[in-house]
């Protein structure tokens, strides 16, 4: 499985919905996940991926969209 199916795999279940929205479309702004759910995302990409995210990084912005996320994890490795 590549990394976006897995990230696309962790938002499903983080959010409980099916349909993600485009990887360039806010997760928040579109209401698929709010600020609530962002801990349980870093936490599930945290287990997923074997790696620590500080707290300094825990920004919604961040993660705001599944490309951004992409980039984060792409800037950890």
């Amino acid at each position: 499985m590549d990394r976006r199916a897995r990230i696309s795999a962790i938002l499903r279940k983080v959010a409980k919905k099916e349909d993600l929205p485009e990887a360039d479309v806010s997760l928040f702004e579109s209401g698929y996940l709010d600020s609530f759910g962002l801990p349980d995302l870093v936490s599930a990409l945290e287990k997923e991926f074997s790696l620590a995210i500080p707290d300094a990084d825990l920004s919604p912005r961040k993660f705001e969209t599944i490309e951004r996320i992409e980039a984060y994890l792409d800037s950890r490795s």
